[in-house]
């Protein structure tokens, strides 16, 4: 018997594989979907997600009426991924569902009378049923899991009527617990909006005194940041023209050089530097891994350079609208290559760099950017021209100073914040199989 198995089940159990209590389990139709109302809704796996379907989101396709009834979808089947990245992710049809078949990458299974459907749909949702997935899954670039595979997957099987009374406990509990994970990720939504706020108070000249006199120009009520928690939504900053005394609009292409070369007039070809692909930057917060190491001559040609102190914006879809930015500092010997598909900034002295750091990693300056975007879908990339035309506002150089300083006390905030929601929600999903691995193991009712 295999040690993911319980050897001491309840009276009345018995450990039965999915083949056992399964009607029929065969793959989906093969067929492409269109936007067009003509036939029936085809279900992929990509519309399937978090296990929910917008029904509205999902196309259509032609299907010979022949095979119309072999492939439609009905209430109590349960659909699952069988390759690539969601393998052994499934779905239970409840309910209403629009007239609709499944795609060929779905296996479909349909259950005997012997078990609640809900019962075997929980079992896939619990550590031992991923187990074997993962086990059995074959491929390497693209892991798939076949019909025959699936139909070898066991679980423990009461009888009936407990099945029904385990499904009760459970859904009362998952209930209880989704309303606390929903709370949590309201919370983390609001931090975000919370740290947009605070970037629309910094360029409007509303968060340190005039002249970086380091007092507050807006209160904690304005700007609250534990409170942001409890908050349905954080105030609405319009992003204004008017800016206080000191500061001016400068377009970016006027104190900061973009893609400039290296300040060196020659590098020997065996000097180490830091390599730094796009993969290895962090979606806005500006960190970054710098493991790589590569010899001069390697890297030279066919990649973008960069040295300590250089903001490297990242300009292509969708790399750029997740916010790959960065201030990049401790480079090996001072001087990075990245890639291609960084747009790099060299402020002047007039720019205090993580000033800008700040200013492009703003929301609503990377929305802009999307649109100014140029080049075919999926390879849109940000212009130079339109970084070099955008205006920037600019108080001195100490105000920009204190400005920093005080977006990081926030965002620090904010981040234990974020952590705290981040180490619960964490508690929640291992709490949530501990709930499964108790029913399953006839612990739970």
């Amino acid at each position: 018997m295999s040690s993911n198995k319980v050897n001491n089940l309840p009276p009345n159990w018995s450990w039965v594989k999915l083949d056992d209590v399964s009607q029929k389990i065969h793959y989906g139709y093969t067929a492409s979907s269109q936007k067009e109302k003509v036939g029936p809704k085809l279900l992929r796996i990509t519309d399937i997600q978090n296990g929910i379907v917008n029904w509205d989101e999902v196309p259509f396709c032609e299907i010979d009426e022949d095979d119309i009834e072999k492939y439609l979808l009905k209430k109590n089947d349960i659909v699952f991924a069988r390759t690539g990245a969601t393998v052994g992710k499934s779905f239970l049809i409840k309910g209403k569902i629009p007239n609709s078949v499944f795609a060929s990458y779905l296996i479909r299974v349909q259950l005997s009378a012997k078990v609640v459907p809900q019962f075997i749909y929980l079992f896939f949702q619990s550590n031992n049923y991923w187990i074997q997935i993962k086990k059995s899954s074959v491929g390497t670039g693209q892991p798939n899991v076949n019909a025959t595979k699936l139909k070898d997957v066991y679980f423990p099987l009461p009888l009936l009527t407990e099945q029904k009374k385990i499904v009760e406990k459970i859904e009362e509990l998952f209930s209880d617990l989704g309303n606390g994970v929903a709370s949590l990720k309201k919370a983390k939504e609001q931090l975000r909006l919370y740290r947009q706020a605070v970037l629309s108070y910094a360029f409007s000249g509303r968060l340190v005194g005039e002249f970086g006199s380091g007092k507050l120009a807006v209160s904690k009520e304005h700007l609250p940041y534990k409170q942001v928690v409890s908050k349905a939504a954080e105030p609405k900053v319009e992003y204004s023209t008017q800016l206080p005394a000191g500061w001016k609009w400068v377009k970016l292409g006027e104190v900061a050089q973009l893609n400039p070369r290296l300040p060196f007039e020659k590098v020997h070809e065996d000097k180490l530097v830091t390599f730094l692909p796009m993969r290895k930057v962090k979606e806005q917060t500006g960190k970054y891994d710098l493991g790589e190491e590569r010899k001069y001559i390697e890297v030279k040609k066919g990649y973008t350079p960069f040295i300590n102190g250089d903001v490297i914006f990242a300009k292509i879809t969708p790399c750029m609208e997740n916010g790959k930015i960065a201030v990049v500092n401790n480079l090996k010997n001072g001087i990075g290559f990245g890639s291609t598909e960084f747009h790099v900034f060299r402020t002047k002295d007039e720019l205090f760099n993580q000033y800008l750091f700040y200013f492009l990693i703003q929301g609503r300056f990377r929305a802009k950017a999307q649109h100014n975007m140029t080049g075919a879908v999926g390879q849109k990339r940000v212009p130079k021209r339109f970084l070099e035309e955008s205006e920037i506002p600019i108080p001195p150089h100490n105000v920009q100073t204190q400005i920093v300083e005080e977006i990081e006390k926030r965002f620090s905030e904010a981040d234990n914040l974020e952590k705290a929601i981040d180490e619960s929600l964490t508690k929640a999903a291992a709490l949530r199989q501990s709930i499964l691995k108790q029913a399953f193991e006839g612990r739970l009712v």
